[in-house]
């Protein structure tokens, strides 16, 4: 199985003078769990090369052991430091596509042409589309097939509004993760703050924050596996 993970490339946080980019234990964490899966891995941001890191998620305290390792990790940190660039991407090259959290998503994967394309079409042929945290905001402007949006009657959930606010970022990033998920029409649901969520309806899978990305992989890996087994090719075909 092959899978894409799509990181952002954007790296200011907003008007503050302070820099953003992706959360690092919602990519660590993920990377390691589909590595040890077996699958394929492809990362890709708008831009190519190295994406930013939120340096937020780089605190000490912040360091998990999956972030840990991947510190150690010249392989993986090669691979990192080369994404692809999102437009040379093949959708009909992957069985699904993974997209980590951290603000500067808001600011660019939100809005990006080959991004929504990308997610519209992986959905429309039966391979999973994960996201966790503020990753959820990737889904902002995609469609289903009769052109309502794409979370239109779906469970899911993602960085909730009371998080954003502890952060004290409400007022500084270009929407509320939860408010546009509601908004679009989908049946949103969350725990308490910071605490492990993730919600699965068929083939879109979220997670409500950091903590929550181990438990989105997972539900992913098995995703992939159930329709392995219920007779799919790879790339959502019959056998």
């Amino acid at each position: 199985m092959r899978i894409l993970i799509v990181l952002t490339s954007h790296s200011q946080l907003g008007n503050t003078g302070k820099k953003t980019g992706f959360w690092f234990e919602e990519f660590a964490a993920p990377y390691y769990i589909f590595r040890n899966s077996g699958a394929e891995l492809t990362l890709a941001s708008p831009n190519g090369g190295l994406p930013p890191v939120d340096p937020r998620s780089e605190r000490p305290e912040m360091q998990t052991e999956a972030a840990i390792r991947f510190l150690a990790d010249r392989y993986a940190q090669a691979e990192l430091a080369n994404t692809r660039t999102l437009s040379s991407i093949s959708v009909s090259d992957y069985d699904a596509v993974f997209y980590p959290g951290g603000h500067g998503l808001l600011w660019d994967l939100a809005n990006d042409p080959h991004s929504i394309t990308m997610i519209e079409t992986l959905f429309y042929t039966g391979r999973p589309v994960a996201l966790v945290c503020h990753g959820a905001g990737a889904l902002r402007y995609t469609r289903a097939a009769n052109g309502r949006p794409l979370v239109a009657g779906k469970s899911v959930t993602g960085f909730s509004n009371a998080e954003e606010a502890a952060m004290e970022l409400t007022e500084v990033v270009p929407f509320l993760v939860e408010d546009i998920l509601r908004n679009n029409g989908g049946n949103y649901s969350k725990h308490d703050k910071w605490q492990p969520y993730a919600v699965s309806d068929g083939d879109l899978i979220t997670g409500q924050n950091p903590a929550s990305s181990d438990a989105v992989a997972n539900a992913l890996v098995e995703r992939l596996r159930i329709s392995r087994a219920s007779g799919k090719r790879a790339h959502g075909g019959p056998r």
